[in-house]
């Protein structure tokens, strides 16, 4: 049998056996039996609730049990060893002095894996208790490959997802790379906001989300003319019109993809300069009207940005960026924003101070 090719015979013969009657007699002839064909891990008890602790504390292959017992039947004790966790239970074979065929389906129905009646044949009892062996051994060897391959999956996953994100990675530095040569301001910007979204007690996985997604908050900067995007001084009103569209055009990127991060990205991309007032753009958005993910990136993406020397600004201290933040609460940013944002200033600072430009 392909079967006996996968589970050698030194294992077959170490497999443990619990073996329960009430009768000292009938195990003794059992352990005999069952050494004399090698097995050598024979456990036998007289006692059904000793049996159970037994069945707790230690993995057994097979369990040989009687039914009629007198402090529990067998009816009970597997009854009893079924509320006990196991990967791979044992399998129970039923010997019994009861032959009649409403006993041995009862007893099937109740978790046994197979029934002999009292007296049996020997060699038909030994051929019953190697095949369902052989039967329990395998299935343990196929819980553990499952196992194995679903362990495999889940760092195959993983490894994906880490790709995936460094991807997203990399698509944020390139558009901050063309506005402010530095890729750290979209890295921060994600700190920020994780910071915020824990303050509020936002669902984890959503925190996760904002992490990865508040990066990409200017890669719609990508489609700026650089006659524009890096001018050094002030812009005229054409300028400005076209500046504000990397918000819209953001979005156009990052439209038509089902990911949950890629979804959030382009609500984060859209929505990021839209203010609590409603004056901002690209759609005049106001108040609780702006996803959430939206009010979070655009308060840590000032705060950030306002700290930041640019070509046409000097970098602000950390003093006059509060301040300025206070000032905008209930304008551009969301009054509860604000408040949560002066609780976590110092971790704001750290985060800047540990991914310097």
């Amino acid at each position: 049998m392909e079967l006996k090719k996968t589970i050698s015979i030194q294992e077959l013969k170490n497999s443990q056996i619990l073996v329960v009657d009430d009768e000292a007699g009938n195990l003794e002839i059992a352990r005999e039996l069952l050494e004399e064909e090698g097995y050598i891990q024979v456990t036998t008890e007289l006692s059904s609730i000793k049996a159970i602790e037994l069945y707790k504390n230690k993995r057994f292959d097979l369990l040989l049990l009687d039914l009629n017992m007198p402090e529990m039947n067998g009816f009970e004790v597997m009854s009893a060893l079924a509320d006990i966790p196991r990967d791979s239970p044992a399998p129970i074979l039923i010997l019994t002095a009861l032959n009649d065929q409403m006993t041995c389906n009862q007893a099937l129905s109740s978790g046994a894996t197979d029934f002999l009646s009292k007296p049996f044949n020997l060699q038909e009892a030994l051929n019953r208790i190697q095949n369902i062996l052989l039967s329990h051994h395998y299935q343990k060897k196929l819980f553990n490959i499952n196992e194995l391959l679903e362990q495999q999956v889940k760092v195959r996953t993983q490894e994906l997802l880490d790709s995936k994100l460094k991807v997203i990675q990399h698509l944020g530095f390139a558009a901050e790379y063309r506005d402010t040569e530095t890729a750290a301001h979209t890295i921060r910007v994600g700190e920020y906001s994780r910071v915020l979204g824990e303050k509020l007690g936002l669902d984890e996985q959503f925190i996760k989300l904002l992490n990865h997604a508040a990066p990409l908050h200017d890669i719609g900067k990508i489609g700026i003319p650089d006659a524009v995007l890096l001018k050094p001084g002030g812009f005229d009103a054409g300028e400005w019109s076209i500046m504000k569209g990397h918000a819209a055009i953001g979005g156009k990127i990052l439209e038509n993809d089902d990911d949950p991060l890629i979804k959030m990205a382009r609500t984060i991309a859209l929505t990021h300069h839209e203010k609590w007032n409603g004056s901002g753009y690209p759609n005049g958005l106001k108040g609780l009207n702006i996803p959430i993910e939206g009010r979070i990136v655009m308060l840590a993406d000032v705060f950030d940005a306002l700290m930041m020397e640019r070509p046409y600004k000097k970098e602000w201290t950390i003093e006059e960026t509060v301040c300025l933040i206070k000032k905008e609460s209930g304008v551009s940013f969301e009054p509860k924003l604000v408040d949560l944002f002066l609780t976590v200033v110092d971790e704001f600072i750290e985060i800047r101070q540990g991914y310097k430009d």
